[in-house]
């Protein structure tokens, strides 16, 4: 994979076109299109880029609100208080740490006007639900899929479910180049605006398709393309992009298997995942009985050289959350859940030994902490 990589690369270089839009850039976007399903993707610098796309054609504006997940990247948020929207925060489930779909009509109010549906380490939220409440109330559904690329709800590509949903290709994702993203565009009435957004307000698209004798500036829009190095680099982990998922679900099923004992001893709790759900083993998570115990196995296992973290800090908690959004309830399990939540190593090729020693600290850890009997 690094050969092809490199290969691309040297490709884009020759090519001479090294700003975005080009040959690598088309091919990432139709394969997009074809796993998906959607009416148009566009390649992005970033996942935060994606969303702040989907945030700007979505329309909202000041004194419109829209309700997300507090156990979310900032990005999620960032996007809609951008174009001066409220986020309003609701609680998540226990199960799968995605939105509690239960919980979001008691947030509607007159001035929402879209949900965003975050699939927490590439498990789908119940999208059925989501999506008919949304139906009923006029309002839009935007997925943040930035975890969710080969993911499924009901044997249906994540990403395809929203009228906007945004991908992101960081480094920390299964499928990576570098920085990265890709606004995914279903609604077809919104896919010629959203290539005019992406052109930084121009119709430039349309110009070199010979739609238009000179392209110019008809509406607002911003520079989000990557370069077609990073298109490059790209196209070969998309190439190989069901390879690597397979590889992260192995490790992924490793961990499960190996802290299930853990689990029975009430030392943790694994992640669950609903049966509807076909998830991409983004990331593997232990949720500890306490903040307390959370906090002595972090410090442990790094002491012994094992990279374990904490993951969300809730935005509600934030400054910039408790400034720009509000939250209709408590959000106790958003609360709890993050308290207690340790990311343990995971990456496309780690050892099966290094696995291993990672379960092996983390269980010496808790059993110090809470001793039997």
């Amino acid at each position: 994979m690094a050969d092809r990589a490199f290969e691309y690369l040297r490709e884009a270089i020759a090519n001479r076109h090294l700003s975005g839009n080009g040959p690598f850039t088309r091919r990432s976007q139709e394969w997009l299109q074809r796993e998906i399903g959607c009416a148009r993707a566009l390649l992005t610098h970033s996942g935060t880029a994606a969303l702040e796309m989907a945030a700007l054609l979505s329309g909202v504006g000041p004194g419109d609100e829209v309700i997300m997940p507090a156990f979310t990247f900032v990005s999620t948020a960032n996007a809609f208080v951008l174009r001066g929207a409220t986020p309003v925060f609701v609680d998540i489930r226990p199960d799968t740490l995605n939105i509690d779909e239960t919980a979001i009509a008691a947030a509607i109010t007159p001035s929402t006007r879209a949900i965003v549906a975050v699939h927490y380490g590439g498990v789908a939220c119940e999208m059925d639900a989501i999506l008919d409440l949304a139906a009923r109330h006029g309002l839009m559904v935007i997925e943040d899929a930035a975890q969710a690329l080969l993911s499924a709800y009901k044997g249906r590509p994540l990403g395809s479910f929203g009228r906007l949903a945004a991908l992101s290709f960081h480094e920390t994702k299964n499928v990576s180049a570098g920085e990265g993203g890709a606004l995914i565009v279903n609604d077809p009435a919104l896919a010629d605006r959203a290539e005019i957004v992406w052109e930084k307000g121009t119709n430039r698209n349309a110009f070199f398709r010979g739609q238009v004798a000179k392209y110019s500036w008809v509406d607002v829009g911003s520079s989000f393309l990557p370069s077609e190095i990073t298109a490059a680099f790209l196209w070969s982990q998309l190439e190989t992009a069901r390879e690597l998922t397979e590889s992260r679900l192995r490790l992924w099923h490793m961990y499960h298997d190996r802290c299930r004992d853990l689990e029975a001893a009430g030392l943790v709790r694994r992640p669950l995942v609903p049966s509807e759900c076909r998830h991409n083993g983004h990331l593997y998570y232990l949720l500890t009985p306490s903040l307390d115990a959370r906090t002595h196995a972090l410090s442990w296992m790094n002491d012994r050289g094992v990279n374990a973290v904490f993951h969300y800090v809730p935005l509600h908690t934030s400054p910039a959350g408790r400034r720009y959004g509000r939250h209709a309830a408590p959000l106790r399990i958003t609360e709890a859940s993050s308290d207690r939540l340790i990311r343990l190593p995971l990456w496309t090729g780690l050892p099966e030994r290094d696995l291993e020693r990672v379960v092996e600290t983390a269980a010496d850890a808790l059993r110090a902490f809470m001793p039997a009997g």
